[in-house]
């Protein structure tokens, strides 16, 4: 009789085993919550973009001083062999979107490059955030921190070679389609490089690059030379300013020049997402 009432009480009234019940003020076991739906790409861009801000701000201010001197001395220097025209114009563009090309090629390079080596990307692996976000808001948090330089740079420039400052406004388009390309161009050397050291070299020699081709007059150039001034994504960026330093600039040629460069930037920030997918999964 007892083992029969103790059958009957270990099932419920359906005949299927009962739960356990739990203690007065302790439950029984809990379903496990649902995981949180995936964070969307403009929110996750937005809080890495405020992340990196916040950190280059502090990080970043001596060597953006550094990429300023650097930018205004070529152009003192040059002042001394180049006079005005298009060669004048050509120096100052191309003085100041090196700004941009050290900071957003160059430092992101290094960033990236010492993220891999160190295991950062981890970290970053496991919030809910699509790839694209960590590589669009770093990126863009590093090409909004040249905007004082270049600025800098560019007036600097005008003054000192008696260029007109009417037509500066194009550098509110110059400096994120530039800094796009060049940052991407950047973030994809810093995650592809298998070492940090490789990493850096990579990204020096690339505002090396943009140094020489962007800076020197075009028709200065050799021929290879000039062919290869024609792949470097700045450079579409520095003919557009170049242009509107004209007393009336083609703005066709130069809406053209923004174009060029946005889509080489959209192909960039493209190649660099990918690089961060395969640098994360290893």
């Amino acid at each position: 009789m007892t083992s029969t009432v103790s059958a009957q009480a270990a099932q419920g009234a359906d005949g299927h085993p009962a739960r356990p019940a739990g203690r007065p003020g302790h439950p029984g076991p809990a379903t496990p919550a649902p995981l949180a739906p995936r964070a969307g790409l403009l929110p996750s861009m937005a809080a890495v973009y405020r992340a990196q801000l916040s950190r280059a701000r502090v990080a970043r201010i001596p060597l953006l001083f550094v990429a300023t001197f650097q930018s205004v001395g070529i152009m003192v220097l040059m002042r001394g062999v180049v006079d005005g025209g298009s060669e004048a114009r050509a120096v100052v563009a191309g003085s100041s979107v090196l700004v941009v090309a050290f900071v957003a090629l160059n430092l992101l390079a290094q960033y990236f490059g010492q993220l891999r080596a160190s295991g950062g990307l981890d970290h970053y692996a496991t919030l809910p955030v699509p790839p694209a976000a960590v590589v669009l808001g770093a990126a863009g948090a590093y090409a909004s921190f040249t905007v004082p330089g270049t600025i800098v740079t560019a007036v600097a420039g005008s003054v000192l070679f008696g260029l007109p400052l009417t037509h500066l406004w194009v550098l509110v388009a110059v400096i994120p389609l530039s800094g796009a390309a060049l940052s991407g161009l950047g973030a994809a050397c810093g995650l592809l490089a298998p070492r940090a050291e490789l990493a850096t070299l990579l990204g020096q020699l690339g505002m090396s690059a943009a140094l020489l081709l962007g800076v020197l007059p075009a028709e200065r150039l050799p021929g290879p030379v000039g062919w290869a001034r024609d792949l470097l994504p700045s450079t579409y960026g520095v003919e557009a300013l170049a242009r509107s330093f004209d007393e009336r600039p083609d703005w066709a040629v130069v809406g053209i020049d923004l174009g060029v460069c946005a889509a080489v930037g959209v192909l960039s920030l493209a190649v660099a997402t990918w690089a961060y997918r395969r640098a994360a999964v290893r």
